[in-house]
């Protein structure tokens, strides 16, 4: 899970408190790559939800465990197959979906076990990013995406624009979407041009297969 320094909104990270709004109280949760546990803690704090981490860091689980999530040592890479099919209300990925190795795959999985799903990634197609490729002629860096091409944790960058060609292929319905920058405020311009000028990008989905 992307780990950078984000803004906070009432002690939680901002990203992670914007997805906090989208879930309902007593909702059945799966936090993928749930890192600390930050999420899922504030989550049955506040909204007395129930659920589970992935996390494939053993200090980060250890983290979890102490913050009173209950969570899971699972590489993401080797799928969901042991969750059965709408097992939980959501499905919860911020931030991590470029890392994994198969990110159509997990997408899949996701649809398949969650009511909802919610992704979260940062969006290569900024107008930074193109710039610097542009007129430097190098892989760029930014505020949203900070590492540089050989210490990466992230193998399949994409842009708003190619996750939105996923859904369509993989039929998943675009409940609601929200586009924000890298401090995780919105601006109107970015629901006019979100490929261009959103830094990060946040997406409630719903499998359109089933109805």
């Amino acid at each position: 899970m992307n780990t950078q320094s984000t803004p906070t909104r009432n002690g939680l990270r901002a990203d992670l408190a914007l997805i906090a709004d989208w879930i309902a109280p007593g909702s059945r949760v799966l936090d993928l790559g749930c890192g600390n546990g930050t999420l899922l803690a504030h989550l049955q704090q506040t909204k007395h939800v129930r659920g589970y981490g992935l996390e494939i860091d053993p200090d980060n689980v250890i983290a979890s465990v102490a913050a009173g999530v209950n969570v899971l040592q699972v590489d993401l890479d080797d799928g969901l197959a042991q969750f059965e099919t709408n097992s939980f209300d959501y499905v919860v990925m911020s931030s991590a979906i470029q890392e994994v190795a198969a990110p159509n795959a997990l997408l899949d999985d996701m649809l398949r076990i969650g009511r909802d799903s919610i992704v979260t990634f940062p969006n290569f197609a900024h107008w930074r990013l193109r710039t610097k490729i542009a007129l430097r002629g190098v892989m760029p860096s930014s505020r949203a995406l900070p590492n540089r091409w050989y210490d990466t944790p992230n193998i399949h960058l994409c842009t708003v624009r190619d996750f939105e060609r996923l859904c369509q292929d993989k039929k998943a319905h675009i409940v609601r979407r929200h586009f924000v920058n890298h401090a995780h405020r919105a601006q109107a311009a970015m629901r006019l041009v979100p490929n261009l000028l959103c830094e990060i990008a946040l997406y409630r989905l719903r499998d359109g297969r089933t109805g």
